[in-house]
């Protein structure tokens, strides 16, 4: 009965961590997924162009001259690795979630565990 307190508070703290990563994960979702609307918006608007137009990346401080084609391949790519990336962190959030839901039934029977005891002693 004297480490009640104790494992309640490692079963809370266990909870809170798993809550905590879930959060941070899913605010990495979302930058994902604003960095894939921003590469769309850029493969949209090169679809829109000639073959002969002329595309400048920045590097640093200085735009360089790049051709289509390789323009268009290097936005395709961020594009596979970004639908990839948010494929992985959805598997993660799905596992944190699950983590999280068990922590939490821990926590809750430990509770109901503790308030039986109580009763049972006050009788």
């Amino acid at each position: 009965m004297a480490d009640d307190p104790k494992l309640l508070q490692e079963l809370s703290d266990e909870f809170q961590k798993v809550q905590g990563e879930l959060q941070s994960t899913v605010e990495g979702r979302q930058q994902l997924e604003s960095q894939q609307q921003e590469n769309k918006g850029v493969q949209k608007e090169f679809s829109k162009l000639g073959e002969d137009a002329n595309i400048y990346k920045l590097v640093g401080p200085v735009l360089l001259k790049q051709d289509k084609s390789e323009a268009v391949l290097a936005v395709d790519g961020r594009l596979d690795f970004i639908e990839k990336e948010i494929r992985r962190v959805e598997m993660q959030i799905n596992d944190l979630q699950s983590n999280g839901e068990k922590k939490k039934i821990e926590v809750n029977r430990f509770l109901a565990q503790s308030s039986i005891l109580i009763s049972a002693d006050s009788v």
